[in-house]
């Protein structure tokens, strides 16, 4: 029977430093990192989801960045299939796999932690739901599946498509616990973990630079090349209150003030999400973890 290949796992919450331990751990132990972040997939999703910039990439190279339009949904199934063509690219060039992102599902799905529902469409359910905002579909869902709400991304539970989708997998009537598919790698998992205090501060000076770095400009100019106001709102916090704001709806002020808040409670989500994976390393910040993996 053949080995499996190794790959190296980096998640935790936003802003907890992961992207930066990918790069210098790549230079490091000679490998290329696949992003796994539901939003970094779109091309001009840039400054609002915190893409890696070329100078932070150092040279290492990075995979399933840019290689969607924010016009079109990006499933985890495209994940998982434009994941599994890298992770055999990269083997096959001799290095080694590094993984690294905040999207939860995504890298559970790829890394054969979590199957992926086969149940078909009902079509009478998607016309009764269809008028319903995300917001009713989401209390929903988290009244009909309490786990399977709590493991959607930010900008699936704000995205009706996905919303539907999931009551649909949910009120099928074989519903049973999510299956445990036959791991697919030999994965080392190491998490970041930083304290409250020192996440709520990145989180804060992290979204200033991201201000002053153009992220207005950015979601103007999305819109201006055709991204709807509506789409732009699906597609995570950072877009949804952009939107919002340029819509005139909320002030500069409240829209700071919000989403500060609520990527706050989106880190917690992740946290909570990655809790229940036993396997994950934890460490306390970026420089701990690279410290202790290389040194073995």
């Amino acid at each position: 029977m053949p080995k499996e290949q190794k790959v190296l796992v980096i998640i935790g919450p936003t802003a907890s430093g992961k992207s930066a331990l990918a790069v210098e751990l790549s230079k490091k132990l000679i490998g290329e990192v696949i992003s796994a972040d539901s939003r970094q997939v779109y091309t001009g999703l840039d400054i609002g989801t915190g893409k890696v910039t070329k100078k932070e990439m150092k040279g290492v190279r990075h995979h399933l960045l840019d290689v969607a339009s924010a016009k079109k949904s990006f499933t985890a199934n495209d994940f998982i299939r434009l994941g599994e063509k890298a992770i055999d690219d990269i083997a096959r060039r001799g290095k080694l796999p590094i993984v690294c992102g905040g999207t939860g599902f995504y890298i559970d799905a790829l890394l054969g932690q979590i199957e992926l529902s086969d149940v078909e469409p009902n079509l009478a359910l998607r016309k009764k739901l269809k008028n319903k905002k995300a917001e009713e579909l989401l209390k929903m869902l988290q009244k009909r599946d309490k786990k399977r709400a709590a493991a959607m991304n930010e900008s699936d539970r704000h995205n009706p498509v996905r919303l539907i989708r999931a009551l649909e997998i949910a009120s099928h009537k074989k519903t049973a616990p999510r299956p445990v598919a036959k791991r697919k790698y030999d994965a080392l998992w190491i998490g970041i973990a930083p304290d409250a205090k020192t996440l709520r501060d990145k989180i804060h000076k992290r979204l200033l630079a991201r201000m002053k770095t153009g992220m207005v400009k950015e979601a103007q100019k999305l819109h201006k090349a055709g991204l709807a106001w509506k789409r732009m709102e699906e597609l995570g916090l950072e877009y949804r209150y952009l939107a919002l704001y340029l819509q005139k709806k909320i002030s500069k002020e409240e829209m700071l003030q919000q989403l500060e808040h609520r990527i706050w409670q989106y880190s917690k989500r992740q946290m909570t999400y990655w809790r229940r994976n036993k396997d994950i390393q934890w460490f306390k910040d970026a420089g701990e973890a690279f410290l202790t993996l290389v040194a073995k």
